[in-house]
């Protein structure tokens, strides 16, 4: 097997399909911009992050669906591979209705955490209750996505995470301006798109298994044994989606208190941070499809390449962002806003900028690699101790210190968070690698 080759089949789509991710809020913000009220734009804002907040600790769909399918794959077992199938989109199609069933008393819980305003809070809660009756299609489609990674395809996951934002942003414009609908046409546009797009799900899923199917019964489920590690390997996946979640909403609210120039500033300088991240997670989803087919397999040989390989390219992407962000991250930041003062203040912070590329690689790597291994509990560990660290740094007191001394320090604990992940998993992973792939005895 060319590995490099293997890596690029594996990691360009997956890098497409994360890029197109951006285009939909973008789209859903311009469409509530041109409406005859600021109130959307404040609006599509809360309800979207409302929206995002509830689906988001449920990634173990994808994640851990991803590593199980990938271990299956490896091992030949075609039924396993099915029963993981069958399990992951059972369980996330009653996850999703019970989203739809508690709707009413999440928007409270959500819309009062958030706090916004009068009418913004009514049209924020108008779209979450709209978009949320999607939850079953959405988490539905995430369990085959990740299923699809685990059989060694990027390229359907791509076609349907495109479609979908497609479908959702033809929709939305259609129902807001030509049917007139208002701003619950964007809600609609997405509830739609994320119906038609679990459909289009099933059917590749169909003609990717052909006449073997994809389903399998109850008795081969309790027969193959895999619901308690599946529940185990998401139960940790869950918890370590909570840690995360923790310091990615302390960092606007620190700043926030830190100064509104700062928040906005801070925000920016974020956008880099998550176009890295389009980049390197199409490298991790590559790293849980391969290493998870290698621990199926018990290729230690394998596994072992597969991450050296894995390591070498992401490094090569990261150097290039690395140029990118030291020699354009002003013409970057003039693009993402028009604000003198905003980009002004971030250039201020331009070394943090040059490191983002340098200190979060392996993070990535490590947990893409870790994913496919489902050794979850290792992550788990590695992610608390990180996020226990930011917690630690932010609560160091600085007396009399200036506005650009206390942000930087938030920095320094968000950056020493993502360094101290990569910094854990990386010493764990020798280890972890021996106890899931045995050495070759004649070695």
């Amino acid at each position: 097997m060319n590995l490099d080759r293997e890596i690029l089949r594996l990691s360009v789509p997956a890098i497409v399909s994360n890029l197109s991710v951006p285009l939909l809020g973008l789209s859903d913000t311009a469409i509530s911009g041109h409406m005859d009220s600021p109130v959307y734009l404040g609006a599509i804002a809360i309800g979207s992050m409302m929206v995002n907040a509830a689906f988001w600790l449920f990634g173990f769909l994808r994640m851990g669906t991803t590593g199980l399918a990938a271990q299956a794959y490896g091992s030949g077992d075609r039924e396993k591979a099915q029963a993981v199938f069958t399990e992951a989109f059972l369980i996330a199609m009653a996850i999703g209705l019970l989203f739809v069933i508690l709707r009413n008393p999440l928007c409270s819980l959500l819309s009062s955490l958030m706090v916004p305003e009068g009418e913004v809070r009514e049209a924020a809660a108008e779209y979450f209750l709209t978009a949320i009756l999607s939850a079953p299609a959405l988490l539905a489609t995430m369990s085959v996505i990740g299923w699809f990674l685990g059989m060694q395809t990027t390229l359907w996951p791509m076609v349907i995470t495109i479609s979908v934002n497609v479908c959702n942003i033809i929709l939305s414009l259609i129902f807001v301006f030509p049917l007139e609908m208002g701003f619950r046409g964007v809600a609609l546009g997405t509830l739609c798109a994320n119906w038609l797009g679990l459909g289009l799900a099933l059917l590749l899923a169909l003609r990717f298994c052909g006449w073997r199917g994809l389903w399998v019964s109850l008795g081969v489920l309790r027969r193959k044994g895999e619901a308690k590690r599946f529940f185990t390997v998401n139960t940790d996946i869950l918890l370590r989606s909570a840690c995360i979640m923790a310091v990615s909403m302390a960092v606007p609210a620190i700043g926030a208190r830190i100064g509104g120039l700062v928040l906005a500033a801070n925000a920016v300088m974020m956008q880099f941070f998550h176009v890295f991240s389009y980049f390197m997670d199409g490298f991790a989803f590559t790293g849980e499809a391969l290493c998870g087919r290698f621990a199926g397999s018990g290729d230690h040989s394998q596994l072992r390449r597969a991450v050296k390989h894995l390591f070498v390219w992401a490094g090569c992407f990261a150097v290039v962002l690395l140029v990118v962000y030291s020699f354009g991250a002003k013409t970057i930041l003039n693009l993402i806003t028009s604000e003198a003062e905003v980009v002004a203040e971030a250039m201020r912070y331009r070394g943090v900028l040059c490191l983002i590329p340098v200190l979060t690689t392996a993070a990535f790597i490590f947990d893409g690699i870790f994913i496919g291994l489902t050794a979850t509990r290792k992550m788990l560990i590695a992610t608390s101790l990180s996020a226990a660290v930011f917690f630690l740094v932010i609560a160091i007191p600085l007396p009399e210190a200036t506005i650009w001394e206390r942000n930087i320090r938030l920095w320094t604990a968000f950056l020493s968070y993502v360094t101290l992940r990569g910094v854990i998993l990386g010493c764990m992973a020798p280890r972890v690698i021996r106890a899931r792939v045995p050495l070759p005895i004649d070695s």
